[in-house]
């Protein structure tokens, strides 16, 4: 193995005459433009990938921080639905120097002479935008999912694709064996090639020929849904037709053809922290996650930070307050409250003898309006727990939210439960003295 400078891949004996990879030959093509229908109301809104996260970041921050912070520059996101907010962001967030190599390119639907449709899947958005993928003369494309919540150097990841030959490289992830339901399930044998593929199987028999690991808590290994291709066999298995149709979807359908057709797909197992922010529940439970004393995922990382919009707001004051697993965004005033295991957003206001327990507040983009005498935040004398508020609400005084049993479902002209888990919409008003629970 010979070391080459920063930015380029390393070299196997076997591969001595064929053209050295570099992360420049990367363009990284981030999936935006779902509907998001399991996070409503969060998506009522706004793009999913725009969805708050962490107190002050967007989770469309996560996939193009770790691009950025593994080298790759070349940078597209595929938007389409709600996409205004999404747009701003990243326009606003991610601009690169005049000197420096690659940026951050939005590729919204549209509609032409060829195609009147909007996207009807994950690979039918990306051949809708294949003319632009030749254009960039990039070797290689790495498929990526705007919503997950995860950090990887993805250039290890195409290190391993380069030394493996293959033609498409698909991240997968030890699975438990009662979440198998969930997940693109994969064989992978001894050389890492995968042999099998099945999206989501519930059969028995089916799950018995998929066991890829010993440990048998985890037998499984599942896609993460991040892919890496040759261009030109990318471009190859979008343009081909089954019973006169067109591949819709990576994990339905171009991954299972590929390996029917014996091309070499090879997966590569990364043991890190890894979220699907799918559902409210996953949302809800992952973002507490980051208030406990050593989360799984660190945003503490200088050498590899999470990027985001800068605000230049002031540190955050909170007066005679009692706090407890808490993380607090920037801007924020909390006067004589009590919050526990809570997450609160950017310049969130937050009354004199309330009590926060278990709730995501997701921030405000302005200060010191009020509503109907409710403060942009939460009120005084509030009882909140199990909730998620969404920016830009406002709570009146003496205001009590409870959570709901689990499998509770509501929707409330001031309020919505998934999973019993109360949601605020957003530019919501909830008078005083307003109840919620059960």
């Amino acid at each position: 193995m010979i070391k080459m400078p920063e930015g380029a891949f390393y070299h196997t004996q076997d591969r001595k005459e064929a053209t050295m990879p570099s992360r420049d030959d990367i363009i990284a093509v981030i999936l935006g433009g779902g509907r998001g229908t399991r996070l409503f109301p969060l998506t009522s809104e706004r793009a999913k990938p725009a969805v708050p996260i962490a107190g002050k970041y967007r989770l469309i921050d996560i996939p193009i921080s770790n691009c950025i912070n593994s080298g790759i520059y070349r940078i597209s996101v595929l938007t389409q639905f709600l996409s205004v907010s999404l747009h701003r962001h990243i326009t606003r967030t991610y601009v690169f120097d005049s000197f420096h190599q690659g940026g951050v390119q939005i590729w919204a639907a549209e509609q032409s002479p060829i195609t009147t449709d909007w996207y009807q899947g994950t690979a039918d958005a990306v051949r809708k935008q294949i003319q632009e993928i030749q254009s960039t003369r990039a070797k290689y494309v790495l498929i990526l999912a705007g919503d997950h919540l995860y950090r990887m150097d993805y250039g290890k990841m195409a290190q391993y694709h380069w030394d493996h030959g293959a033609d498409v490289t698909v991240a997968v992830q030890p699975v438990p064996k009662d979440e198998a339901f969930r997940f693109g399930i994969l064989k992978q044998d001894k050389n890492g090639e995968i042999t099998r593929f099945a999206e989501k199987p519930k059969d028995p028999n089916i799950l018995a020929d998929l066991v890829s690991l010993d440990d048998p808590a985890m037998p499984y290994l599942g896609s993460m849904g991040i892919y890496m291709f040759n261009t030109d066999v990318l471009v190859d298995v979008l343009q081909k037709e089954i019973d006169g149709k067109l591949f819709v979807d990576f994990g339905k359908d171009i991954i299972p053809y590929l390996i029917s057709a014996e091309s070499p797909v090879f997966g590569y197992q990364y043991e890190g922290y890894w979220r699907d922010i799918g559902t409210i529940r996953t949302f809800y439970q992952t973002n507490l996650e980051l208030t406990e004393d050593e989360p799984e995922i660190d945003f503490y990382d200088p050498e590899k930070p999470i990027y985001t919009h800068a605000r230049f707001l002031p540190g955050t004051r909170a007066i005679g307050c009692k706090l407890s697993r808490a993380l607090l965004a920037e801007g924020c005033t909390i006067r004589e409250a009590e919050i526990d295991h809570c997450v609160i957003g950017l310049r969130q206001q937050i009354g004199e003898g309330s009590v926060i327990k278990d709730t995501i507040m997701m921030g405000a983009d302005w200060y010191g309006v009020q509503r109907n005498g409710a403060p942009l935040g939460i009120g005084k004398n509030c009882n909140i727990q199990g909730a998620i508020i969404d920016k830009n609400a406002a709570i009146g005084d003496n205001v009590v939210i409870k959570p709901f049993p689990l499998d509770a479902n509501v929707d409330h002209a001031l309020y919505v439960v998934r999973d019993g888990i109360v949601v605020i919409p957003k530019n919501t008003t909830i008078p005083a003295g307003t109840v919620i629970q059960p």
